[in-house]
């Protein structure tokens, strides 16, 4: 089963590749992954829909997958935290996200035999009360690029959160359903 993986994510390459032996990744170009305020939960839901809409047919390809995560600021489940712009964003976010509960949600669209399934997930993650010195460094090693909120718990972060609630998996970019999904797309394609 051959897989194109539309996304520029490095983590969710790495997800699919140790999953399966013949994943492409193409990122998508010009998609508008600004969402106007309502739930995260239908914010990330409608970027993935804009990402599944932007691929284009036909493809060389069995399975397409696209895919949206975004951290849900703990003080409004209507505001979203996204990947921040420069090294003040990714500052604040984590300022905002220390000592403290948040969900994560991620949207997995994939497209198989003509058609697209969409799933979505929370997963509910905690940092650690991690001291000034600990957020430079987490700054300084650059892991916050590319993150939703501003953090990749499978990297830097990964000693100071612990997953509390959910999969790994959605907080890393793709629902668990979605690659629960693949696996059995992989025994029939």
């Amino acid at each position: 089963m051959r897989i194109l993986l539309a996304s520029a994510s490095t983590r969710r390459g790495l997800i699919l590749q140790e999953r399966f032996s013949d994943v492409v990744q193409k990122p998508l170009a010009n998609v508008d992954e600004r969402v106007p305020r309502g739930p995260v939960s239908e914010q990330v839901q409608q970027v993935s829909l804009r990402k599944s809409s932007a691929v284009s047919f036909p493809i060389d390809a069995d399975v397409v997958v696209v895919a949206d995560t975004l951290v849900e600021d703990p003080d409004d489940e209507n505001a979203a935290l996204g990947q921040p712009e420069d090294v003040t964003h990714a500052t604040s976010m984590l300022l905002r996200l220390r000592g403290r509960r948040h969900r994560v949600w991620s949207a997995t669209s994939v497209y198989a035999m003509e058609r697209w399934n969409t799933t979505i997930e929370c997963s509910i993650v905690e940092f650690s009360e991690f001291s000034d010195d600990v957020l430079v460094e987490l700054i300084e090693s650059h892991s916050w690029k590319g993150k939703a909120g501003g953090y990749d718990l499978a990297g830097a972060m990964g000693e100071y959160a612990r997953l509390v609630e959910g999969s790994e998996s959605t907080v890393l970019g793709f629902t668990e359903e979605s690659l629960d999904y693949l696996n059995d797309l992989s025994q029939l394609l």
